[in-house]
This record gives C-alpha cells, sequence and structure tokens, in this order.
C-alpha cells in the first residue's frame, strides 16, 4: 500500500513524524513509494539538533544530506526482513557514506522530490537495521558494570548518543550527586567510564543527549543501565554492585547442591511469590508476600516439601525480575477497605473495592518488565540496593534444599513503556531501536505492552547475556518465556547454546540441566513467519526447547479460552455424561463425536505430541500425531517427549476447579468434583514430557471464576493452605473488566453453597494429586526420552471403533526400564459408571492397582479390578487407576 493510500493530507504526503522509511544497513535504504523511482529524486535529510519540519510546501531545518539512488534488495536483505519484499529500495551515494555515523546521532528523513526539486512525498526513517549493520562488533563488548580488583568499570550502549555521562549518587534518593564524562568507542557505538572503589554501593544513572523521535527534538534522558544489577526502591537509579562479593551470598551458597532430576521427568508448579504467602498467618506479617516467606517454617514451606516428597520437581515462579506495576515500598501502597469476606459470595461489591486500589495495592503479575536482571523489589524487606539480591538467592537456596527446582518466568517480548515515557528504559536510551516497529515507525503493541525486537542484535543480544546472568549468578534452574513466538527461533537457541556453555567448574552450574520452555503461540505482527522464523510450537521441534501444548488442556477442559459461553464441556468436565440441557454442547451425536475427537487429542498429548508417534484414532485409522488436526494446526509437533509442557490450568484463564464449576452438571455432588479434578490433572500428570500445574489445583484452587487475575489484587488470588479456610470460590462476582460478559454464569454457582468444598473435599484432592506424583515418580516409564521409545512403549490398546466415549487406556511397557514391574496400564474413566476394558497382553498374566493407590485414601479406585482369564481391568466412574504387572 502507496503512502498516498495511508496519508491523503493537505499538501501531499509529508510527515517527517511518521517513519515509512527503513535504513536496513548502511548502504540500502527501502522505503514503500507507488511507481518507478525513475525521474524523482530521493535523499536523506540530516539534522544534528533535529529541526526538520514542513515549512509551508517545503523541508526545512536539515544540515546535511545523503544522496539516494534507486537499487534492489538482495535474497541476502530479504531473508532477514522478509516483510519488506516488494518495496522500492535505494543505495546510499558511496560519495556520502562517510556522513552515515554521524547522520545516525540526530534526526533523518528520507525525501523524495520532483524534478523541480520540490518534496512529494517526506518521512522519517527507521534505523534498527544499520546500527546492527554499523556496530556489529558491539555484539562481544562490555557492557554494564564490571570489577576488576575491586574497581568498577560501567558500559552502556547507546551509538546514537551525541554524549553521554555518568550521573553518580552517594544515595538511593539522589542526595550528592557529581556528573562524570564517559568515553565513546566509534567501532563498537558504547560509552565506557571506569570508576574507583569509593563507588561500591554508590547509585548511577547515565544522562543521554540523544535525538528521540517521540519529542521530535534532542534531549537529555537520565536513564538507569539496562545491564544493571541493582536498584533503588522505585527503579530510579542503578547501583554499583559486585555479585562475586560474598557479602551479598546467603549462608552456604557456594556450596548449594541441587536435587537430582532428569530432563523430561520434571513435574512443575507454577506459583506466584506473592501469592505463596500474603494470606498465611503462619508466617510474620511483615514477611507475608515477600522472598522471605520462603526461607522459614510455615504452612507454605510445610507444604511444598510434603509437595517435594511425593515427587515435584520444580517450582515455576511468576515474574521476579524488576516490574513496574507495584509500588517497592510498603508505605506507597493502598490495600482494599472493608471487610471482604463478610460479602455476599455472588456479590459485585468485592470486584469494586479491589478495583479502587489496584493501581496501587501490592499485587500485580508482574508481567511488565523495567529492568530484566534485577530482582523485585516490592518482594524484598528493603528495595534499596542489594537485600534483594541477598533475598532472591536465599529463596533459591531454601526451595533447592526442600528438593525443588526453581524456574524463573521471563518476559523479554515487551516492555512496560515505550517513546519517552518516564519508565521506557530501552527506548531513551536508543530511540526507535530497541522496540518493533510497525510500517509507519509505531511501536507494535501486540502482546499488549511495547514489544521489543530481540531480531535485533543488541536487544537479542540482552536477553543471552540476561538469561545467563540468573543462571550463573543466581542459580536459577529453568526459564519459562513469555509470549516465545514473538522471539526468533535463533534467539532462543543462541540462549540454549549459552547456556550449555556453563559449566560446575567454571561458573558453578550445570547449564546443560537448565530447563528452557515457553508460550509458542502465533499470532500479531510476526505470525506465520512475517519478519522471522519464529520460536513457535511446530517451529521448536529438534531443539529441546519445550513449548506448552493447548491441544490437551482444551480437550480435557472442553471448548477453548475464549468461549463466549464457559459451559463447554470436554474430557475432564462433564461430557460423557450425564447430558445437559445447554445446547451448547450439541445433540447425543454430536458430542459423541467430539468426545472421541478429543480423546485423540489426549492421545497424542499423553505421548508427549510427539508429531511422528503412530496410534491408532478413535476411528480405527492408524495414524501420526501430527495428522491429526487442532484448529488449522497439528496435534502432534515435537521431536522428543521433552519439547512439551502438558497442562490444564496456569495463572491465564479459570483456574481447573472454576472451569469445571462452569461445565460439569450443577447436580455433580463434591465427591464427584474432586474426582473429576483428579482425572483431569492425572493427563497431565501421566504423560509423557514436562508435567506443568497451577498452585493450588492440587487443593481445588478457585480465584471465583476471574479468568485474568493479573491485577485482581491478594483477594481473589488467595492461595489458602489451611483447607478449613475453604478454597476461595464464593469471593464474589470476579472483576468487571474482562470478566462481566459470564457473570450470569458465575452469579448462581457462587451463590450455591453445595460449590463450596469443606476441608475434607480439598484435603481428598490434595492426597489424590500427592498420589499420582507418586506413581509419576515410581517408573522411569512415565519419562521416556525420545520418540523410539514412546513408539516402542506406549500403546492405547482399546483405540478404535469399538473405543468407549469418555475413557482413554494407555499401556506402557516398562520391561527392562523399571526393576519393580514390566508394565503399567491406566485406565482415564471420565464417564458417570463403572468401564470394563480388555487389554490382550494382560490376558493370563498377574496384575494389580499400583501399590500407591491400592495402599492410598481413595475407597473407589480399590474397587478397580482385573480378570487375568480375559485381560479385563474394570474401573469406577469418575476414576483414574493404575495397573501394574509385577516383575518376575
Amino acid at each position: 500500500m502507496s503512502q498516498a493510500t495511508e496519508h491523503d493530507g493537505a499538501g501531499g504526503d509529508i510527515d517527517p513524524g511518521r517513519a515509512w522509511a527503513h535504513w536496513i544497513d548502511g548502504g540500502t535504504v527501502v522505503w514503500d513509494l507507488d511507481g518507478d523511482p525513475a525521474g524523482f529524486g530521493h535523499s536523506l535529510l540530516l539534522s544534528g539538533e533535529g529541526g526538520i519540519a514542513r515549512t509551508g510546501g517545503d523541508l526545512t531545518g536539515a544540515l546535511g544530506v545523503i544522496r539516494l539512488s534507486p537499487g534492489s534488495l538482495t535474497a541476502a536483505q530479504l531473508a532477514v526482513r522478509p516483510h519488506l519484499a516488494g518495496r522500492t529500495a535505494f543505495t546510499v551515494d558511496p560519495r556520502d557514506a562517510g556522513l552515515v555515523p554521524s547522520a545516525l546521532r540526530g534526526q533523518v528523513v528520507a525525501v523524495r522530490r520532483d524534478p523541480a526539486g520540490a518534496p512529494l512525498a517526506a518521512t522519517g526513517v527507521q534505523i534498527a537495521g544499520v546500527l546492527d549493520d554499523l556496530y556489529r562488533a558491539a555484539a562481544d563488548a562490555e557492557l554494564g558494570p564490571v570489577w576488576e580488583d575491586g574497581v568498577p568499570r560501567v558500559s552502556v550502549w547507546a551509538p546514537t548518543a551525541g554524549k553521554v555521562r555518568l550521573a553518580l549518587y552517594d544515595t538511593p534518593s539522589g542526595a550528592g550527586r557529581t556528573v562524570r564524562p564517559m568515553r565513546r568507542d566509534d567501532g563498537t557505538g558504547v560509552w565506557s567510564v571506569t570508576g574507583d572503589p569509593s563507588w561500591r554501593g554508590r547509585y548511577y544513572t547515565f544522562l543521554v543527549t540523544v535525538y528521540a523521535p517521540a519529542a521530535g527534538k534532542v534531549v537529555v534522558n537520565e536513564v538507569t543501565d539496562p545491564y544493571g544489577l541493582s536498584l533503588s526502591a522505585g527503579s530510579t537509579r542503578s547501583q554499583f554492585a559486585d555479585l562475586a562479593d560474598p557479602a551479598l551470598a546467603p549462608e552456604g551458597w557456594a556450596e548449594l547442591r541441587k536435587p537430582p532430576v532428569t530432563r523430561h521427568r520434571p513435574v512443575i508448579h507454577e506459583l506466584h511469590v506473592r501469592d505463596f504467602s500474603a494470606g498465611d498467618p503462619s508466617v510474620p506479617e511483615e514477611e507475608r508476600g515477600t522472598y522471605a516467606a520462603f526461607a522459614r517454617d510455615s504452612a507454605g514451606t510445610a507444604e511444598l516439601r510434603s509437595l517435594a516428597r511425593d515427587g515435584l520437581t520444580h517450582v515455576h515462579l511468576l515474574p521476579v525480575f524488576d516490574f513496574a506495576t507495584v509500588p517497592d515500598r510498603r508505605s506507597e501502597r493502598t490495600e482494599p477497605d472493608g471487610d471482604l469476606a463478610s460479602m455476599p459470595p455472588d456479590s459485585e461489591l468485592q470486584q469494586e473495592r479491589v478495583a479502587l486500589t489496584a493501581a496501587r495495592d501490592s499485587y500485580n503479575w508482574g508481567y511488565d518488565p523495567l529492568h530484566h536482571t534485577v530482582p523485585e523489589g516490592s518482594y524484598a524487606s528493603d528495595p534499596d540496593g542489594t537485600a534483594r539480591i541477598v533475598e532472591f538467592r536465599r529463596m533459591v537456596a531454601e526451595l533447592n534444599r526442600m528438593g525443588l527446582r526453581v524456574v524463573m518466568d521471563v518476559v523479554y517480548n515487551h516492555a512496560y513503556a515505550c517513546g519517552q515515557h518516564p519508565s521506557a528504559v530501552l527506548d531513551r536510551l536508543v530511540p526507535g531501536y530497541y522496540h518493533r516497529l510497525l510500517d509507519d515507525g509505531t511501536v507494535a503493541t501486540s502482546t499488549c505492552c511495547a514489544n521489543t525486537a530481540p531480531e535485533h542484535l543488541m536487544m537479542g543480544r540482552l536477553v543471552v547475556d540476561s538469561v545467563v546472568t540468573w543462571a550463573r549468578e543466581y542459580k536459577v534452574d529453568g526459564f519459562r518465556f513469555d509470549l516465545m513466538g514473538h522471539h526468533p527461533k535463533a534467539n532462543l537457541l543462541a540462549v540454549r547454546e549459552a547456556l550449555d556453555r556453563l559449566t560446575p567448574g567454571a561458573d558453578g552450574v550445570d547449564g546443560a540441566s537448565v530447563l528452557l520452555y515457553g508460550e509458542g503461540w502465533d499470532f500479531g505482527e510476526v505470525a506465520g513467519g512475517a519478519r522471522f522464523e519464529q520460536a513457535t510450537q511446530t517451529a521448536m521441534a529438534g531443539t529441546g526447547i519445550a513449548t506448552f501444548s493447548d491441544r490437551l488442556r482444551d480437550a480435557v477442559r472442553g471448548g477453548g479460552p475464549f468461549d463466549a459461553d464457559p459451559r463447554v464441556r470436554g474430557f475432564g468436565s462433564g461430557l460423557a455424561g450425564p447430558p445437559d440441557d445447554s445446547p451448547v454442547n450439541g445433540t447425543p451425536e454430536q458430542r459423541r463425536g467430539r468426545l472421541l475427537y478429543y480423546q485423540d487429542l489426549i492421545k497424542a498429548g499423553l505421548a508427549g505430541n510427539l508429531r511422528d508417534y503412530a496410534f491408532t484414532a478413535s476411528d480405527g485409522r492408524w495414524t501420526r500425531a501430527s495428522e491429526i488436526g487442532y484448529n488449522g494446526s497439528p496435534a502432534g509437533y515435537t521431536a522428543s517427549p521433552g519439547e512439551v509442557v502438558t497442562y490444564v490450568d496456569a495463572h491465564d484463564n479459570e483456574t481447573l476447579f472454576d472451569a469445571l464449576a462452569y461445565k460439569l452438571p450443577r447436580s455433580t455432588t463434591m465427591a464427584d468434583r474432586v474426582r473429576m479434578q483428579t482425572l483431569s490433572l492425572a493427563t497431565v500428570l501421566l504423560g509423557q514430557g514436562l508435567a506443568f500445574v497451577h498452585a493450588g489445583s492440587e487443593r481445588l484452587r478457585s480465584k471465583s471464576f476471574d479468568r485474568n487475575s493479573y491485577d485482581s489484587g491478594d483477594w481473589f488470588n488467595r492461595l489458602l493452605w489451611d483447607p478449613a479456610l475453604g478454597n476461595g470460590f464464593g469471593a464474589g462476582l470476579p472483576p468487571r473488566a474482562g470478566n462481566e460478559a459470564r457473570w450470569e454464569y458465575a452469579r448462581p454457582l457462587l451463590a450455591d453453597p453445595a460449590l463450596r468444598p469443606d476441608r475434607a473435599a480439598i484435603r481428598s484432592a490434595r492426597a489424590r494429586y500427592g498420589e499420582l506424583l507418586r506413581i509419576r515418580a515410581s517408573s522411569p516409564a512415565f519419562a521416556l526420552g525420545s520418540l523410539d521409545e514412546v513408539q516402542a512403549r506406549l500403546s492405547f490398546p482399546a483405540a478404535g471403533p469399538r473405543e468407549i466415549p469418555g475413557v482413554v487406556t494407555m499401556h506402557l511397557d516398562s520391561d527392562g526400564l523399571d526393576p519393580h514391574r514390566t508394565s503399567l496400564t491406566v485406565v482415564f474413566n471420565a464417564t458417570p459408571g463403572t468401564v470394563t476394558q480388555a487389554v490382550a497382553a494382560l490376558a493370563g498374566a498377574r496384575v494389580e492397582l499400583h501399590p500407591v493407590q491400592a495402599g492410598g485414601g481413595d475407597p473407589v479406585v480399590r474397587r478397580s479390578g482385573f480378570d487375568p482369564a480375559t485381560g479385563t481391568l474394570s474401573v469406577p466412574a469418575r476414576t483414574v487407576a493404575v495397573f501394574v504387572r509385577p516383575a518376575p
């Protein structure tokens, strides 16, 4: 589309405030213009002061010119920037090449003129590509604070700046300021200054003199260090801190030993730091919602130890880097007024009170990064300085000592702000570089925030450097990448390669054992590989990096997360019966067909979503998992089991309990709700790949139907360790924003006391979850390492035309793997009645219920039976039963 179509303003297409032109390397500019460029004059106008503007019918304020001539894009250039295909390319006149570095330190405007010299079109210029080309050496330059013999040196990449100075402060509040000049390296665009030992512990910022397109002029921005390692409260100043300083290490840090775990066996518990202890009366009030809560004996830490003993391997922490939306100091926060617990369970009052203080309370998920490599200050006892470093490390150490490894939820795909916003750390340092720009130069916001551009050299490097710092200096054991599909695949491979280079001898860390997984969703301006090969679900096959699979999630829960009617049922939410009166679930025949399709998705999920895994589908076809469709994509897409994260709930969308409350018949007893919760979780815990469970699902956690609780305060995000306090259901109607359309469904359910579990129900759910963990940990057959192993050992013997809707039977051959048993057979019975399943391979064998279930607290599963004459298994309603064939 031409600019004339986009900008039909008076006087023609002259708009220096937009940036439709792309300067992609030192010699090439691309501009989407109509017609043959021959016969017109093209150039770049330059101004070190930023004074180029439209005055009448001309452009004024230019202090220099770079001439352009028509050219073409090479195949190599298009491979890097496919979204620029079909646009007009121009070549920088070689006579003007010497002007390029200085041009990039000011305003640049592309202009087309008619033969008489009158401007016909003008636009600003996107410069990320040419910066990467000119300053490729910066990829290896020193950045951030570095210490040598107690002396700090700090460096920052600011190639477009005309001047950079260091502002040094005596205190975190800004007292005692002195300013030091910094020296530029022209080969890298890096500015540096060396200090002295007295700088340790002092605070600093950069004073960057730079042309800012958002301001339309040259400005002096005071900016914190994107490579900084410590901060003042409020993230207003960076601090000189040496992470190798023994004073910043908790006791036993150097000798810390990691809990053993294999790459394919992880069971991951998704937990928010504040949720963990904010409502725990066994934690001192001043430590609730902080890192310190993990370092004391409490109801929460007792439960984590118990889960670890059962077989939990990892705790995944929602964002714990420095984020923008919670004031660091408690004195600056405001919590909701009133006794929310006394209000009616279906009331609008609770969410109204929470909304009033949401912007200044103590709660946010934290997906709004400011500084990617500094621990969040609101979780520290003192947000000024290094307390957050010590306490974060102590938290990691204590979790490790509980037997749990630690995963960080990291967000590099967007930043909290861009432009000249005071919190736009990256964009005020190198304007127009770190963020992904759309065709007109505006910042892409498909992630709901200001998207970053990891495809650019130095943003991609920041991702790698930050992850390595967390792994090496904080001993983090894994990373979950938010919206990973907005990253290039190459960027994630670079992260994996950098981690794999870390060794216990040289770095104190076994980098190869560090998990990497993320959201491989495909959407936005990068969708379909529009700008680069993305780190999406299908693209990551063969990399060893895992992605979340929505296939099994939707099959078990029913429908999808964006359904207008939340009552759409799935395998684990009552689609097998009894029938309901709601037309949303279709006719009996439609329900049957959808249920059998869901069962094929579940089989693929139990097999690790391996694209080449072959099995019998419900219609009798022998098919590969990649040939089962899912919303236009293949159900199977991984190359090895460790490349999938299987889950049925997470922080996003309703909790599993809430989803089942919407979907199960209103008359379903609480005992049966517990059984369906357990059965749903069993599809995660007894399958191949990485098992992922939202914290509290093991105890029926509810958020009172809140499907997006990122800013819903402690009230809707309560994680209650005492079963006597309930599970959070009936906390009032969920916040209006994002939930109001479902209030008509939620209101009568919240008012129903029969849907609020008592302590016995919560304890039963937790006990059944612990049994599933122990079963998973009991045999390596639940953690096979390759497609060949899964194909040889995992099968679905009851699948095919006679498959029972609502029943999935999985057989695992563990002979030679497991010293205690030669096979395991799992029957997932989601129907309201007892079912039988004939498994020919078991005929004549000795088969018994798994000892964990045989000796467990569920009397229903103990009614499961086996007929050796026919190899027939019998399983009660709404039950998952695991049968074993003991080793001779």
